[in-house]
């Protein structure tokens, strides 16, 4: 425990999630206690309230989206804070699922596609023609908040398949517990969300999935632990005590014999607030698309530490920011690298990582896409134990190309100045060379 805290008192805001489980596990393990840190969970109804109550100073810190320090530095939305991450909460965890009857509709207008494993949007696609030609509106789809995963994996998945995600549906935000409600009542058609909501709907009868997040990307970054810069820099002994809090918790909770009683612990009242049966369903390493279908194992829909889960890549800040260029969130050209460096902050993570005896990354920066399979990341005489990382369509994302990559998507709606990105954004950029997969 240290003696030099400058601040034991911590209020962390948290959304009722599964992958809220690190801080439930360091609260009731009393791993925060043990770091020095007498630490308050405050459960909040939506991002919006999180994105809001940290940039005031309401609550020290967050369980927050992984995107979404980036878009508070890059000032996307209505505020703008220079944020920081050191810590990734967990990899995968979101689901798509439809209503029943948007998922008949799609059986009918493609069989075929509906029988593919990962399961694509071609389906879907034939459905919105069909409305299109006869004049019907568009279907709703929901995701959590803007500047989201959720937001991001849902546009990725129906534009692989043709999707123009900004005129063929509608997209409106909703937050993660409404969204049962909203589907049963009809006001949206399907959603992205991460457990138990999807598991409730299923279980319910209300609803099919039809793909989960890792599918879409197998184990890329879902929430983070996201600070103000100005918070890191007048906190930095508390800010690392929460990390070495996190990770040790992120640790115990990868151990297989502990999730069962993790799933207890975050399907009370006071945190998730769900059935202990249906958040032990995606904890414990299965999944059930419907309710008329047996559960299918996926050991990975929730990893919280394997894989250097908790490692703050910066290429997955590069991916996020690629994506707000591509969707016309981020009009104006940045320089993609120096704002994923400023706000993912590696340095910080391996300094706690070296105190719990961890092994961590040498580099910052990794190819995603390019793996199908576990791979090992070799540093020095040792490696690390990796898992795969590919893409719904194949693509690779090198980080020191970016704009190359985003040149590479027939669907797409940037606004930033071409030319001044490129400007900003050097092909083949050489502080990035030392951080391609070894």
């Amino acid at each position: 425990m240290s003696s030099n805290l400058e601040k034991t008192a911590i209020t962390l805001g948290f959304i009722p999630l599964t992958d809220c489980a690190p801080l439930v596990v360091a609260k009731e393990h009393g791993l925060f206690a043990k770091h020095g840190l007498d630490v308050t969970l405050s459960k909040e109804t939506s991002w919006a309230n999180i994105r809001d109550k940290v940039a005031l100073g309401i609550l020290d810190g967050a369980q927050m989206l992984a995107p979404m320090p980036l878009a508070m530095s890059l000032g996307i939305g209505p505020i703008h804070k220079p944020m920081v991450t050191a810590f990734t909460m967990d990899l995968n965890g979101n689901a798509i699922t439809v209503s029943n009857s948007l998922y008949e509709r799609m059986q009918r207008a493609d069989a075929a596609a509906m029988a593919e494993r990962p399961l694509g949007a071609r389906a879907l696609k034939a459905v919105l023609d069909a409305d299109r030609k006869a004049g019907r509106p568009p279907l709703t789809f929901a995701m959590v908040f803007p500047e989201s995963t959720h937001n991001y994996e849902l546009r990725y998945w129906m534009a692989a398949a043709g999707i123009d995600p900004e005129r063929d549906v509608r997209l409106v935000v909703v937050p993660p517990p409404q969204m049962v409600g909203q589907l049963e009542r009809g006001s949206i058609d399907g959603y992205c969300v991460g457990e138990p909501w999807n598991a409730q709907a299923v279980q319910a009868g209300i609803g099919r999935t039809l793909i989960t997040k890792y599918e879409i990307w197998n184990n890329s970054p879902e929430k983070v632990l996201g600070v103000t810069q100005e918070w890191a820099e007048q906190y930095p002994n508390t800010h690392h005590a929460l990390l070495l809090a996190l990770l040790e918790a992120g640790r115990w909770l990868d151990e297989p014999d502990h999730r069962i009683e993790a799933a207890a612990l975050i399907a009370r009242s006071v945190y998730v607030n769900a059935p202990e049966h249906v958040v032990r369903m995606s904890m414990t390493g299965t999944f059930q698309y419907a309710a008329d279908e047996m559960p299918r194992a996926l050991p990975d829909f929730n990893v919280f530490h394997r894989y250097a889960a908790n490692f703050p890549w910066r290429s997955h800040a590069l991916w996020f920011i690629s994506q707000m260029i591509r969707w016309g969130q981020l009009g104006h050209a940045v320089d993609m690298q120096a704002v994923a460096e400023e706000v993912y902050r590696p340095d910080l993570y391996r300094r706690a990582a070296a105190e719990l005896s961890l092994p961590c990354p040498g580099i910052d920066y990794k190819t995603e896409g390019k793996h199908d399979a576990g791979w090992k990341l070799y540093e020095g005489d040792t490696s690390l134990l990796m898992g795969a990382d590919r893409f719904l369509d194949g693509r690779l994302f090198d980080p020191s190309q970016p704009l190359e990559y985003l040149r590479g998507f027939a669907v797409q709606h940037m606004k930033a100045d071409a030319a001044e990105l490129a400007a900003l954004n050097p092909a083949d950029d050489a502080r990035l060379l030392e951080g391609k997969t070894h």
